[in-house]
């Protein structure tokens, strides 16, 4: 009975090439919509004789996915708040098909008529803007969180609502599934022998969720048990995750060239030795940068590890605005000191492959003067909130609740303190926890939608947020002194032959991902269109703890996981 064409219709039919029947309609309505390429189906008639024609007719095009809009109806229960028998004859054989989904544009009572439905979606307005939000949760950028506010059928009741994740279809396994027993051995031994507190594994295949566990507590010896959805520090996998995927972005806009300058691009650094040093070479660690400096020392006690005063305050306030941890805020005014310490330390051999976080400071730093907004907030609008990764963030504490996030180090030689939910890095807490190396933080169904939009070329849900060229090219080997691409970590060259592969035996050529020095892993293998993502905080209580390189932990599970889905 709409007077018009729905927004929510239009736009499926325009974005996703969805066909649209408009069941009650004005046939005039039919002739304002002729000139559309992608012309409407009106079907003036109401009586059961049109439905069941309908109900053929869609049953003959066997559509991937039923959509079924319910609008213009009353918001009074008479007369069945306005539907006719014929509508709601058409609804429910409709909602017969498994692959159907239910919108009612209304008051929600009136999902009483669909108590059976596969799937439903209360949308409580007929408006344009609550037709584009839903539109957007139909297309995975929206996540729905709502409850039913009103109980309106035996199976239907106040407070029901499902929260279900924007990309990957529900598992097509479970995770009791006996051919994943070696992957929970191996997490469970780890754990027993004291690599790590806990830790959440997703694997990923063919675009569906195959696998993903969590495993242990929060702490070592801590009785929290680990839930999927917790949130990690994910070190250096911020190296990918914010400031290389950043970089792609402005690189495929023309506002970044690889074969520039440190200097070309910051101000600052003009008339040092590292003005000359080009971003190729920063994305390959092979720039001569020194690989770490340890900025904490001058401003600590060095006997007992205490911060000095004069650098930090307990509380936020105009002088100290960067947060290093709980109770403790560094000196705004030492961020250039801290440009400086990089800026005048000592390049290594020029063409040689280190390892350096000063490359992805700089990265990072290079970002923010392109964009001209900080890293954290160019990577949330540019991949983040796109994507719906609703828990990918720098600062977690500002946006979700503590006990969602997994505690790091309890650190005894800066900050004194166990550190929840504050960097654990401390070259990126003495820049506020914002740095291009370190500083993000996520849980791993989010971190694998990033993953499986550069695995698709750059497009997840019908954005295309990188083009496919700029993916094969920043991915692929990039060096010939390393297993590099750029940003990227790599399989090491000659993985077939070699004693120790990394970081799987199994993992192709094209595979790309990184680690980070908490206990994480992210993998992507598009020959396999396998994603394998690892988190732990194998550094609670202490980072001397070693244990989950010792025995092999990320990789033996990672082996596990190609023995299961079948490696090509």
């Amino acid at each position: 009975g709409a007077a018009k064409e729905p927004v929510a219709a239009t736009r499926l039919k325009t974005e996703n090439n969805a066909d649209v029947y408009l069941f009650g309609s004005k046939a005039e309505l039919g002739k304002q919509l002729m000139d559309d390429k992608n012309q409407a189906t009106i079907i003036d008639k109401t009586d059961s004789a049109a439905a069941l024609q309908l109900i053929n007719s869609i049953k003959v095009k066997n559509y991937d996915v039923i959509v079924i809009g319910v609008h213009n109806y009353s918001r009074r229960p008479a007369n069945n708040y306005g539907l006719s028998k014929p509508v709601l004859y058409l609804l429910n054989e409709l909602e017969k098909f498994d692959k159907s989904i239910s919108l009612f544009f209304g008051n929600p009572y009136a999902i009483s008529f669909s108590c059976n439905a596969p799937n439903l979606v209360a949308c409580y307005e007929d408006d344009d803007i609550t037709q584009n939000a839903t539109v957007d949760f139909l297309q995975g950028k929206q996540q729905a969180k709502g409850k039913l506010p009103v109980t309106v059928c035996a199976n239907l009741q106040f407070g029901d609502g499902i929260v279900y994740n924007s990309y990957f279809p529900k598992n097509i396994t479970t995770e009791s599934d006996a051919k994943f027993y070696k992957i929970d051995s191996i997490a469970n031994d780890a754990i027993a022998k004291g690599a790590m507190p806990g830790c959440v594994i997703l694997a990923a295949k063919d675009g569906k969720v195959v696998y993903q566990k969590a495993f242990g507590t929060t702490t070592m010896n801590g009785k929290i048990p680990v839930t999927k959805d917790m949130v990690y520090d994910l070190a250096s996998v911020t190296k990918i995750s914010a400031t290389t995927v950043s970089v792609m972005k402005l690189y495929e806009e023309g506002k970044l060239d690889l074969d520039k300058t440190l200097g070309d691009y910051l101000p600052w650094v003009k008339g040092s030795d590292k003005a000359p040093i080009k971003l190729r070479d920063v994305l390959l660690h092979q720039a001569g940068l020194n690989p770490f400096i340890p900025f904490y020392r001058e401003v600590i006690d060095t006997v007992i590890g205490n911060p000095l005063w004069a650098y930090f305050s307990k509380i936020k306030d105009e002088q100290h605005q960067f947060r290093a941890a709980e109770n403790l805020y560094v000196r705004s005014d030492w961020e250039d000191t801290l440009y400086h310490r990089i800026v005048t330390s000592k390049l290594t051999a020029p063409h040689k492959y280190v390892y350096s976080d000063n490359d992805f400071i700089f990265l990072g730093k290079i970002v923010e003067a392109i964009s001209g907004k900080p890293l954290d907030v160019y990577a949330k609008e540019t991949f983040y909130k796109p994507l719906n990764m609703t828990t990918t963030t720098f600062h977690p504490r500002d946006f979700m609740p503590l006990e969602n996030i997994v505690p790091t180090e309890l650190e005894k030689h800066f900050r004194q303190q166990l550190l929840w939910g504050d960097v654990h890095d401390e070259g990126s807490a003495m820049f506020g926890g914002i740095a291009g190396h370190a500083g993000l933080f996520s849980n791993a169904y989010d971190l694998a939608q990033l993953y499986q939009m550069l695995l698709n070329g750059g497009e997840l849900n019908g954005q295309r947020l990188l083009n496919k060229e700029t993916v094969d090219k920043f991915t692929a080997y990039n060096s010939d002194i390393s297993r590099r691409g750029l940003g990227f970590d790599k399989p090491e060259k000659d993985n077939a032959t070699r004693k120790d592969p990394y970081p799987s035996k199994f993992a192709s050529p094209e595979t790309f991902g990184h680690t980070g020095y908490t206990g994480i892993g992210v993998w992507v293998d598009p020959k396999n269109n396998l994603i394998y993502i690892f988190l732990s905080n194998r550094v609670n209580p202490t980072r001397d703890n070693n244990k989950i390189s010792q025995l092999g932990v990320r990789g033996k599970i990672q082996d596990a996981i190609y023995e299961v889905v079948g490696a090509k």
